[in-house]
């Protein structure tokens, strides 16, 4: 049985928390472990975390396994309680004064969006509305102290919140609803793992989603301007030799380390890299007598 005591208050911090929500059967997957299916070379759970990545816990309720980044785990008694008695499993371990809620497939959530909840103005919180205006609770932003609140609320009524649906928790809250098909995409069929596996290969998306993805498998998590890496390497290519491209791109991340990292020392090693390039193509033509 998932019942629900409220914790002590929590302080009063800007912060948030985020709670994900990875426990489900995925009947519609054949029962597979839907959090761990890739889309664009990443775990589903794990493009979801990297949306979150400056909050200050995140909480995981499901089983553990391996994460691109650290969370703490959680888990409602009994497993497979619902949804309600997930989430009060998860704000067990959360202090902030407000929580993200998500659930672990939604392939195009973004940093962007979590602030756009957060900074939403409902009395309670925030949450996302998908393409055909339907709510999205587990894509929202709430204030810690409303959840507690219904939480205790449901657990009054019921005595437990084992199998109640979202909607008898956020049926009395005070939200403000935030329009983004895009992110509250959820994959809940292999046709919409299909789906999300075609648009990011698009060709507007296709490079910003390889980097994530590399930087993830390679536990980075640095934002630069791929801009200047790519005309560095243009002008290397073009000014040296082809395969001096990913060379320099190289030279310049082992560089960047070796100055203590972070984007601007990244920018530095790309601006000296650069112009030496530049210079060297110039030699080409520097210093030649006029034809004639």
């Amino acid at each position: 049985m998932s019942s629900y005591a409220p914790p002590d208050p929590p302080g009063a911090d800007p912060a948030y928390d985020v709670v994900v929500l990875a426990g489900g059967a995925a009947r519609r997957l054949g029962g597979a472990d839907k959090p761990a299916v890739r889309v664009g070379g990443r775990a589903l759970l794990d493009r979801v975390l990297a949306a979150c990545a400056d909050a200050r816990v995140s909480v995981v309720v499901a089983e553990p396994r391996p994460t691109a980044r650290p969370v703490r785990w959680a888990r409602e008694d009994p497993p497979g309680g619902g949804p309600v008695a997930a989430l009060a499993a998860g704000l067990a371990h959360t202090t902030a004064d407000r929580v993200v809620v998500l659930s672990a497939d939604l392939p195009f959530l973004e940093a962007a969006t979590v602030r756009s909840l957060l900074g939403a103005s409902g009395a309670d919180g925030a949450l996302l509305t998908d393409a055909d205006g339907r709510d999205q609770p587990l894509v929202a932003a709430y204030r810690t102290e409303a959840l507690h609140r219904e939480l205790t609320v449901l657990t009054e009524e019921h005595g437990d919140l084992d199998g109640l649906p979202l909607r008898r928790l956020t049926a009395g809250l005070d939200l403000v609803r935030v329009p983004d098909p895009v992110a509250a995409f959820d994959c809940d069929t292999w046709d919409d793992i299909a789906t999300a596996r075609a648009r990011i290969r698009e060709h507007g998306h296709v490079l910003d989603e390889w980097i994530s993805a590399v930087k993830d498998e390679l536990g980075i998590d640095l934002d630069v301007d791929t801009g200047v890496l790519l005309d560095l390497a243009r002008d290397a290519a073009h000014g040296v030799a082809r395969p001096a491209a990913p060379l320099t791109t190289f030279l310049v991340g082992y560089a960047a380390a070796r100055a203590g990292g972070g984007p601007e020392a990244v920018a530095e090693a790309s601006r000296k890299a650069a112009a030496l390039a530049l210079r060297w193509a110039d030699e080409d033509t520097a210093d030649k007598p006029d034809a004639g």
